[in-house]
């Protein structure tokens, strides 16, 4: 094992033993060590960042300033032990400020990935009975696919119908009460994962083998139950495409919550700060973007301001 190997393997455990989920991360930074040792390099350089880059294929600029943020943290670990390894620049891919357009999935859409999920090939049956309770669960909580992910069994309390995000996206817990009826969906794969696999597992939700679910495979069977229920275009040789996507459901979730807020007349200025906390928002701006981002949503935001000016109440 090469020492740029080594260094990364210690780097991922000590960052482990924080607390961090890295699966991610491991993937991108194993591939950059590769290919450094291909070039018969050893030590990390903006030059060799950039013709990785270029020789890794036809990702995002999105993508790339993901995992350049990645790579200057490794970097700056390696730097600190040898100078003669190098930072990349953090402006080298800058990031687009613009956010992607949500899709917001109809009932009918929802119902369609989940049933579809259950005809996922699997060799003991797991498959099909992991992604339809993971796909749903996320789209009437709206919690991230990486919360999900990282759920385990302790940290779904089907006595109390409540679920406890350990870590969110800014570090942060909290808490996610359950409806009964998703509290005995949930209740129900327990039953049936601990039956196919003779044990009750560590993680929530597991894949075929009984392991915690890479954020990559539950992004590829996502995009093979919407390729193959015509959500996305079908792809050859396995390729997920482009189209809608897992935090699709997340974003569908906040959007049907604030749309009921002002189709039965709650005042969202006050209903917002609990959909901040229920969604592990750091500022409700970021909640209020939805507002923005969906025309049905802005027009009904216009009407209630409207009335309100005019002193109007509206149902």
């Amino acid at each position: 094992m090469s020492t740029l190997s080594r260094e990364l393997d210690r780097y991922l455990s000590i960052r482990r033993s924080l607390g961090y989920h890295l699966r991610e991360n491991e993937r991108i930074l194993r591939k950059l060590v590769a290919f450094v040792e291909q070039q018969g390099a050893d030590h990390i350089s903006t030059d060799l960042f950039l013709r990785w880059q270029k020789a890794s294929g036809s990702a995002n600029r999105h993508s790339w300033a993901q995992r350049l943020s990645m790579v200057r943290l490794f970097a700056q670990w390696l730097h600190a032990i040898d100078p003669k390894h190098e930072v990349p620049p953090q402006g080298l891919i800058p990031k687009s400020n613009r956010r992607p357009k949500p899709y917001i999935y109809s009932d009918d859409e929802i119902r369609r990935i989940v049933e579809g999920a259950a005809e996922l090939p699997s060799f003991n049956g797991i498959r099909g009975l992991t992604y339809p309770v993971l796909f749903g669960l996320i789209a009437v909580t709206g919690m991230r696919i990486g919360e999900a992910l990282s759920l385990d069994a302790r940290d779904v309390d089907l006595e109390t119908a409540v679920i406890t995000i350990q870590r969110g996206k800014f570090g942060k817990s909290r808490l996610l009460p359950l409806s009964a009826g998703t509290t005995a969906r949930l209740a129900a794969y327990v039953r049936e994962r601990d039956r196919h696999l003779g044990c009750p597992p560590q993680p929530f939700f597991v894949s075929d083998r009984g392991e915690r679910i890479s954020a990559r495979s539950a992004d590829s069977n996502f995009a093979a139950v919407c390729q193959n229920i015509g959500l996305r275009r079908a792809e050859r040789f396995g390729r997920s495409g482009r189209g809608p996507r897992i935090h699709d459901l997340r974003h569908s979730f906040a959007v049907r919550t604030l749309m009921n807020w002002y189709r039965t007349g709650k005042d969202p200025a006050r209903e917002m700060i609990r959909l901040t906390t229920y969604l592990g928002h750091a500022d409700p701006a970021d909640t209020y973007w939805y507002i923005e981002a969906v025309p049905e949503l802005l027009e009904l935001a216009s009407a209630r301001a409207t009335a309100s000016l005019a002193g109007e109440v509206l149902p």
